[in-house]
């Protein structure tokens, strides 16, 4: 699943090793990402790892039904009327564009009869 937040942007999945103890891993391209996510609500999280040469260089663990816990978390906290300027307010403008970016990219899906 990804998710993009005013918080940060997460690839939440479920690694083999996470099956056998109820975790999943939570990836993010920004150490920080992870940080105010834990900050924000999800105080269980594990460690946070970096590794160069996956996909997403940080990635931490947490217990399954806190991550869910934590998304109907996030979920409730909606108290902005406009999720780019939210992102702009906490994250800066760097990362409002590039949330815009993928705003626009997946705009286009509008027009594709696929979808």
């Amino acid at each position: 699943m990804w998710l993009v937040t005013p918080i940060g942007f997460f690839s939440i999945v479920r690694k083999p090793a996470d099956e056998r103890d109820g975790m999943l891993t939570i990836r993010a391209r920004v150490r920080g990402d992870l940080e105010r996510l834990r900050d924000a609500c999800l105080p269980a999280m594990g460690p946070i790892v970096a590794g160069k040469g996956s996909d997403y260089r940080y990635r931490a663990r947490a217990p399954r039904a806190e991550v869910g816990a934590a998304l109907a978390r996030l979920a409730t906290g909606i108290d902005y009327a406009n999720f780019k300027d939210e992102v702009r307010r906490l994250q800066g403008d760097a990362r409002a564009h590039r949330y815009g970016e993928v705003w626009d990219v997946l705009h286009d899906m509008e027009d594709d009869e696929r979808a």
